[in-house]
């Protein structure tokens, strides 16, 4: 991989950028706390070579609101599971809008 490369993948939201110990110090939660959540299967995070979880940005988002909840009171299986259905409701409600402007397009054509 070139320089340029790796410059390209700055900007990307998957990219898993981050150690364990810095995400949990950005989240400023505790390394535990990232297990939890992988082992509850909100997020997965990706392995170095040398086998280190590794997180993306979009994962660290993921983990501060599960961190939010948690912070809140909610039982750390209860903000994954709260977590994983909003995430579906936005999913089908995006799809919903899909459906609706085709069948708009498709009504105006008639």
């Amino acid at each position: 991989m070139t320089a340029d490369d790796s410059f390209g993948r700055l900007d990307d939201d998957d990219y898993p950028a981050y150690t364990m110990g810095r995400a949990a110090e950005m989240l400023g939660t505790t390394p535990s706390f990232l297990r939890a959540l992988g082992e509850a299967r909100l997020i997965t995070p990706l392995r170095s070579e040398g086998g280190h979880r590794r997180y993306s940005r979009y994962q660290l988002r993921i983990a501060a609101r599960a961190r939010q909840l948690v912070d809140h009171g909610t039982p750390i299986e209860a903000a994954c599971r709260i977590i994983i259905l909003e995430d579906q409701l936005e999913e089908a409600q995006r799809i919903n809008a899909e459906y609706r402007r085709a069948a708009s397009r498709h009504t105006v054509g008639i």
